[in-house]
């Protein structure tokens, strides 16, 4: 290995060469056994182990780089991490996993973006939120059934506005004169007040949601079913001539209808709180929904129709537009419960605008050279009497919040505590 000369003498330099490494000649003074021979011994394997350590150290590096290229990683690797802190707040008073649901459904979180999230549907994103969010040492209890705590009460303020509107309808027949009008006032102020009693207790509350001018376009759809038809066929005739003839026979069978459309809302409600429970997805939930909502609407339509058939033996009643009426303010009334006060409203204030604009162009057409204006509305009450106007524009009206409640109601977030 190396070219050594052994009868060097002391203190002579040698040429110490080691073939192939391509080093310099290193001078050696001294016999290689003395210190100057150790030096040279130990300069050998230095650099043998610093070769070593070069490619180990690339190698290192290299296979980090490596990992890093394989795994291609950019952003979180928990993605739901970000999703829990923007609805930290959902998740914190959350009652149980589909409240989160339907949160987060309302929110526009749908199936196809929990994929993003690693999960199969909302529900099961629900979970992991209701799972990985704090709530303290435990969980709030989940809110008590009203109906099921107080039904006694409830059922009471149901029936209420059926009785007081009974009772007065009653008065109105065996009264006359002076004595019959004293009766028709306590009457409507005694409608008024229990049917307001009832709106605030069971499945027809709705606390905090319905608007101020639901108030008003409900006033006025009430004053038109006991008014209205009188006046617009007077109006048509070329009067008014005098009073024109009230029709309450309207208002007592929606009065009476008051307690079937409590026990329906609230049925749709507890079946749709279950069927939240049960699903799995948004859709399959939605598929379930909408024929519960068009099932409960049927019942109340038929409950409504019977109620005015046996009204309609006591006093006069036109059946096609109470029930479109009666349809109108069951549908505006569930839209209100769930959520929803405005579509609400524009339904009701559409068909007020109708039975208004009926009545208005019934004057306007006396106008010189407006005669036209009133045509349409003449022609239906010549037609089909002065209760096909509200027939019409109320049914319209209620056929619009159907269509809007059959989509809006079959979703996750109407149906949250």
């Amino acid at each position: 290995m190396s070219d050594l000369t052994d009868s060097t003498p002391a203190g002579r330099t040698v040429t110490a060469r080691q073939p192939g490494s391509g080093r310099r000649p290193v001078a050696v003074a001294g016999t290689p056994g003395g210190p100057a021979g150790a030096a040279a011994r130990d300069a050998g394997p230095r650099e043998p182990a610093a070769k070593e350590r070069a490619p180990k150290a690339a190698g290192a590096g290299g296979t980090g780089a490596a990992a890093r290229t394989r795994t291609g990683r950019r952003g979180p690797a928990d993605p739901v991490k970000a999703l829990m802190h923007r609805h930290r707040e959902l998740c914190e008073r959350a009652v149980d996993p589909l409240e989160i649901a339907a949160g987060l459904e309302a929110h526009g979180v749908t199936d196809r973006t929990a994929a993003r999230f690693r999960h199969r549907d909302v529900f099961s994103l629900a979970e992991e939120l209701y799972a990985r969010v704090p709530r303290g040492e435990e969980a709030p209890p989940p809110p008590a059934d009203e109906d099921a705590v107080a039904r006694p009460g409830h059922l009471l303020s149901a029936t209420a506005p059926g009785a007081v509107a009974v009772v007065t309808a009653a008065g109105l027949r065996l009264t006359d004169g002076a004595a019959s009008l004293g009766v028709g006032a306590a009457g409507a102020v005694g409608l008024a007040g229990a049917l307001a009693w009832s709106l605030r207790r069971g499945p027809l509350r709705a606390p905090g949601r319905t608007m101020r001018a639901t108030r008003h376009v409900v006033c006025w759809l009430v004053a038109y079913a006991l008014l209205g038809d009188g006046l617009l066929a007077e109006l048509v005739d070329g009067g008014p001539h005098g009073p024109w003839p009230l029709t309450p026979g309207p208002l007592v069978g929606l009065a009476l209808a008051v307690a079937p459309a409590a026990w329906f809302a609230r049925i749709f409600s507890a079946q749709a709180r279950r069927r939240l429970g049960g699903s799995r997805g948004l859709e399959e939930f939605a598929a379930g929904t909408r024929p519960l909502l068009l099932g409960c609407v049927a019942l109340h339509t038929g409950a409504l129709i019977g109620l005015l058939v046996l009204t309609s033996l006591l006093l006069p009643v036109a059946i096609a537009p109470a029930v479109a009426l009666g349809l109108l303010l069951f549908l505006a009334r569930l839209l209100t419960v769930h959520g929803y006060p405005h579509a609400a409203v524009s339904g009701l204030a559409f068909a007020c605008a109708g039975e208004a604009l009926a009545l208005a162009a019934v004057l306007g057409g006396r106008l010189p050279g407006c005669g036209f204006l009133a045509r349409p509305v003449e022609a239906a009450v010549h037609a089909w009497g002065a209760p096909a106007v509200p027939a019409l524009v109320c049914g319209a009206a209620a056929l619009g919040l159907l269509v809007h409640a059959t989509a809006a109601l079959s979703r996750a977030s109407a149906h949250t505590q």
